[in-house]
């Protein structure tokens, strides 16, 4: 069994104990994970890496409360969260996790603001309120004048950062970035991961899949996939 921690004194926030995913395909059973135990503390930033069908993003969906293991246990904040349904992952879901993705997921007919304010219409908040904070997120990521365009109006980067911007929205225990950099020329690809670092060193949790050593780079620890299990860890 392997156990990683980027600290032993720190809060664990994310534990997959002897997690297993199991994909059927025809006749076929494909072991996605295969028995992994890891611990990601708080406050840490991970980059997860390893080649296709390594296991790298079924991880990222079991701990974005995308997918359910097929046994073992995932524990968040200390509560073992493995039998919750569809609704209880819903609410994980919108209240402790943000998610940036490589196509950047933005609803192409709505503008920057109503991007970012859309966990807020989740939350029930009024409108002065959602527009009032989806000003203030969008400052943080230099998208204030910005804010009355839609997504093809924006280059790939500022959409980037509108999806960061929405990440951020609830203040997440746990950002997870999808190959945050994929779509993104090197430059573009530099400042994103800069103002991801900027969060990182704010308090920000942030697991992140990337096949790019030097996008990996940006992060303090590295945990390499293969056929389902963990391979090697670099880091703290």
């Amino acid at each position: 069994m392997e156990t990683v921690l980027s600290d032993n004194k720190q809060d664990i926030l994310v534990r997959l104990e002897n997690a297993h995913k199991i994909y059927t395909m025809g006749n076929q059973k494909v072991a996605a994970l295969a028995g992994v135990d890891v611990a990601f503390a708080r406050g840490s930033f991970w980059a997860i890496m390893g080649f296709s069908g390594s296991g790298k993003s079924t991880m990222m969906n079991i701990i974005g409360c995308l997918d359910r293991l097929t046994s073992g246990r995932y524990v968040f904040q200390g509560k073992d969260i493995s039998d919750h349904g569809d609704d209880a992952l819903s609410e994980i879901r919108l209240r402790h996790l943000g998610f940036i993705f490589q196509s950047f997921n933005l609803i192409p007919q709505l503008t920057v603001q109503r991007n970012i304010e859309l966990p807020f219409y989740y939350l029930g908040w009024d409108a002065e309120k959602s527009a009032g904070h989806a000003r203030e997120l969008a400052a943080m990521v230099g998208l204030e004048d910005r804010l009355a365009h839609r997504p093809s109006e924006l280059s790939g980067g500022q959409m980037q950062r509108v999806a960061i911007a929405r990440a951020l929205a609830t203040n997440p225990d746990l950002i997870l970035a999808d190959e945050p950099t994929g779509n993104l020329d090197s430059k573009t690809s530099q400042q994103i991961m800069e103002l991801l670092g900027t969060f990182h060193l704010a308090g920000k949790t942030i697991i992140m899949v990337t096949h790019e050593n030097h996008i990996a780079d940006y992060a303090r620890n590295r945990l390499y996939m293969k056929d389902g299990r963990i391979e090697e860890i670099e880091g703290n």
